[in-house]
């Protein structure tokens, strides 16, 4: 299998592991270059070195293992690894003598000493007190030194928040009683609250330890949801482990919140921020050479963190090894021709606070020269001479020479003007601001404007205030900046020059409706020029067709310029398409015709349901029935007398909407107009019919039986007059039942 290359890919975990479980089933020397493979990219995963030790140990090859040992011990404190590292001591020293047996002591002490506060260490404990009870005494003195040995491995063991911890309290127990049981009853009632508090932290630790996963493998942080859970969990065990829940000595404190960093680090060893924390806890606890050794060791993992590197040279700096700092900074820099200009600046400033201001003027001098350089290094070391050393002249004459190199650069065109601000100068701001617009691109100038536009509101008279505002226009309106004409000035230009800070000389309903109008005024205009154009549309059409062929691998975004906000008092059929409606109607038949001029006219994004069923109940045209000349002919009165024309009264023609549309109020619905319109026809129909009794003129039931049977009496009497006409009282009834 080939070695991945490149970015995240190298860190693939599936592909890891299988890699590993292939390795296992190979010959040492085949699988040797591949566990040395994966643990290049994974050095911290004690998995991965425990397999590749026990393939060492299989085939008796001691010094190997000795060397993999002394790679990954200290790096990977994990009970599997550690207790593989037992064995193999165990197995060399067996044969040893007394010589091997106290090897094997000194290895287990050295074992408890990094990984006995692990939540998972209590069988290494049993396994160290089995190792001492086994070991032959030949007088009563050896005998009672082992003994005590024990005890003493037994009161640690019983102390440590372990998950075997009640078995060895009873382990413990027992071993007393069998000593002596005089002295186990002062011993255990002395060692009973110790005990206790141990095992009450155990139950703590185990939630926090419950939610880490133990064989992830260290990768670096990619945004998934698995990672973020891990880091949060290792945030809140270390957070438990730093409040000293079991009340023990600093000392021991400290060295448990070490051993959970460590562990920690095992998996986040591609996280700054685990790495930083763990360095300034050691420095606020007064180790400072044991923070160095840990910013030392995260450079190793993390080479290419520059937050790192500065934060490493801060704390060296903090305790005045200026040469040990320096020596970091100018790794950061490297051999200054690829430098970033943050690292110039930050450099210039080092050399500023710990040598003085003739080191740091030097450093600029050279840095300047670098392909690498930027407007940020003329503008940092100016404002460090103006602001600390005093020197206005320097700064003005860094700024200057800056200007012949960075004239396109508008952020350093506002940078010298805020400057030149704080002398006062205004004449230069003027002169500067005439200069930059000379050269700039109008799409580049939008912020010079403004900020020429907010000096001459303070420095300025009215006259040159308002000329500048002018120019400005006139500059941007190509741009795309205003979207009213350039001369044409607004409202929202006084509410601009008479504005300070947060306080405004209007409210902010008058802002949203003066912003609102000032949209609606640029889609008018963009109306207005696309309706200029002969055939615009089309041309419009093939325009964009042609921009998206030829953008086809760009992101398309959507033609803001042709959204228009919704507003019931604006007619969009109006004006628009006005040509292709009459076509349409050219060749409609003229019964469609006279039904269409009868339908009311209807603001908004639906009709009322009511008053277009209103409409065609009402219509006096018959489908194909058309007199000469394509004219509607009217229809004969129906029996009751009842006109087939629609009255021409008010309620009527606001229905009807034969002649011009009619306005209605922004934000109010049609429905409760209808309404209230057709009950005031119901009633102008049966004042003109208060002599007739029709079918048409009684009020329509609410019971459903009734209206059959009055629907059948009207049939009836539609077929005697041949009246096609509903009336209007059936009609008003209708939509205002529905309504």
């Amino acid at each position: 299998m080939e070695k991945p290359s490149g970015g995240a890919d190298k860190y693939n975990v599936e592909a890891a592991e299988i890699l590993a479980n292939e390795a296992q089933h190979l010959p040492i020397a085949e699988a040797t270059p591949i566990y040395e493979q994966l643990l290049l990219l994974f050095p911290t995963s004690a998995k991965f070195w425990r397999q590749y030790v026990e393939a060492h140990m299989a085939v008796n090859n001691d010094e190997a293992v000795k060397q993999i040992f002394s790679r990954c011990l200290l790096n990977c404190l994990q009970i599997p690894l550690w207790r593989c590292y037992i064995r193999f001591i165990r197995k060399v020293n067996d044969k040893k003598g007394m010589e091997g047996q106290e090897e094997t002591r000194k290895a287990f002490d050295f074992m408890l000493n990094y990984v006995g506060a692990d939540i998972a260490s209590g069988p290494v404990w049993m396994e160290y007190i089995s190792f001492l009870k086994s070991l032959p005494a030949i007088n009563a003195q050896e005998e009672s030194h082992r003994m005590t040995a024990v005890r003493k491995v037994y009161q640690k063991a019983i102390v440590t928040p372990t998950h075997h911890i009640e078995q060895l309290w009873k382990d413990y127990e027992n071993f007393e009683n069998s000593v002596s049981r005089q002295l186990a009853k002062g011993l255990i009632s002395e060692y009973q609250p110790k005990y206790n508090s141990a095992r009450a932290v155990y139950r703590e630790r185990k939630k926090y330890v419950d939610e880490i996963d133990w064989n992830m493998l260290a990768v670096p942080p990619s945004g998934s949801c698995k990672e973020e859970m891990q880091w949060i969990a290792w945030k809140k065990l270390l957070s438990f482990e730093k409040g000293n829940p079991q009340r023990i000595d600093a000392a021991s404190s400290n060295k448990r919140v070490i051993f959970t960093y460590e562990q920690c680090l095992m998996y986040m060893y591609h996280y700054p921020d685990v790495w930083y924390d763990y360095a300034t806890w050691h420095a606020k606890g007064g180790s400072i050479d044991t923070a160095i050794k840990v910013f030392q060791r995260s450079l190793k993992a993390l080479p290419d963190s520059e937050m790192l590197r500065y934060a490493y040279a801060e704390l060296e700096e903090s305790r005045g090894a200026i040469q040990a700092a320096k020596k970091i900074y100018e790794s950061i820099l490297g051999d200054g021709v690829n430098a970033t200009s943050l690292a110039h600046i930050q450099f210039i400033r080092f050399l500023r606070r710990t040598e003085g201001v003739e080191a740091a003027r030097k450093y600029f001098l050279d840095a300047r020269k670098s392909p690498s350089c930027t407007y940020h290094v003329y503008v940092a070391y100016a404002t460090m001479a103006f602001c600390l050393d005093k020197d206005p002249k320097m700064a003005h004459n860094v700024f200057e020479a800056g200007l012949k190199r960075f004239m396109h650069e508008p952020v350093y065109i506002l940078e010298y003007a805020d400057f030149l601000t704080r002398l006062n100068d205004d004449q230069n701001i003027r002169a500067l601001f005439e200069r930059a617009l000379s050269t700039l691109k109008p799409e580049e100038s939008v912020e010079i404007w403004k900020k020429f536009t907010q000096f001459e509101q303070t420095y300025g008279d009215l006259a040159s205030m308002l000329k500048v505002e002018q120019r400005r226009k006139e500059a941007l309106f190509g741009a795309g900046e205003d979207g009213t004409a350039a001369s044409e000035s607004n409202l929202q230009d006084v509410v601009s020059r008479y504005s300070y800070m947060d306080l405004w000389p209007c409210t902010s309903n008058d802002l949203d409706h003066l912003s609102r109008q000032e949209w609606l005024s640029k889609s008018l205009n963009n109306k207005l020029e696309k309706s200029a154009l002969p055939n615009g549309m089309a041309r419009l059409d093939k325009a964009s067709t042609q921009s998206v062929s030829s953008t086809s691998t760009k992101v398309v975004y959507p033609d803001t310029s042709k959204m228009v906000v919704y507003d019931p008092k604006h007619n969009p059929a109006a004006g628009a398409g006005t040509n292709a409606f009459d076509e349409i109607l050219k060749a409609a038949p003229p019964a469609l015709v006279a039904f269409l001029a009868n339908l009311p006219a209807v603001e908004g994004p639906t009709p009322n349901v009511d008053i277009v069923l209103s409409i065609c109940l009402q219509s006096d045209q018959l489908p194909g029935q058309s007199g000469k000349g394509g004219n509607p002919t009217p229809l004969q009165s129906g029996k009751a007398g009842i006109p087939a024309q629609l009255p021409s009264g008010p309620a009527t023609s606001e229905l009807s909407g034969s002649g011009k549309p009619h306005p209605v109020p922004s934000g109010l619905s049609l429905k409760p107009t209808s309404n209230r319109n057709y009950g005031k026809r119901k009633e102008f129909d049966r004042q003109e019919d208060d002599d007739t009794t029709t079918v048409q003129s009684q009020p329509l039931p609410r019971d459903a039986f009734r209206i059959r049977q009055y629907q059948k009496a009207r049939a009836s009497s539609t077929s005697q007059t041949g009246s096609v006409s509903y009336g209007s009282a059936f009609s008003g009834d209708l939509s205002g039942s529905t309504g």
